[in-house]
């Protein structure tokens, strides 16, 4: 009996020497709650957040982002990169326009995946570390049209895989890389 609860005991050991710095360095769970981001994640669909990659590289354009909610970094929120740092955003009618260096006059960014849009107007100039993030369900979404820039300090990660719904399972759901 003694040496099956030390066999316990180490395995035990093992497990939380394993799983815990895994569980907080690497990757976590994540639960989308809400339609924000409908089509492309569902309320209940379960991620598993690749919490690595942005620690030696920066999110690119299209990329989704779990990210703390800057007002409340108790909620996490996940939604789609427009806009990167130093970057001008317009938004016309729900035409979105990028401003940059390599496009000093502005170019249509290709949001032909959305299936729901929001005829608002805004111009939002990017700081340095400076993220614009909307949801892909652009009339149902609190983003940066609303709450401002995110901050690159508040992004935890991106969804390495969707586990749930089984019929759904995917890796990297989501990756629209190919955005302008």
């Amino acid at each position: 009996m003694k040496k099956f609860l030390l066999e316990i005991l180490q395995f035990a050991l093992i497990a939380v020497f394993i799983v815990v710095p895994f569980r907080i360095f690497i990757a976590q769970p994540f639960i989308v709650s809400g339609q924000s981001m409908y089509p492309t994640f569902h309320d209940g669909d379960y991620l598993v957040i690749d919490q690595l990659t942005y620690r030696f590289d920066t999110p690119e354009r299209g990329s989704v982002v779990i990210f703390k909610y800057p007002y409340d970094t108790s909620k996490y929120f996940i939604k789609r990169i427009i806009g990167l740092p130093g970057e001008t955003i317009r938004i016309q009618n729900g035409a979105i326009t990028i401003e940059n260096n390599s496009n000093p006059e502005g170019f249509i960014l290709d949001s032909s995946y959305i299936t729901n849009t929001k005829e608002d107007n805004s111009v939002t100039t990017l700081g340095q570390n400076e993220y614009f993030v909307l949801g892909d369900n652009r009339s149902n979404s609190s983003d940066s049209r609303i709450w401002g820039a995110l901050n690159e300090e508040y992004i935890v990660g991106r969804p390495l895989m969707r586990l749930l719904p089984i019929q759904d399972f995917d890796a990297f759901p989501g990756d629209y890389s190919d955005i302008n």
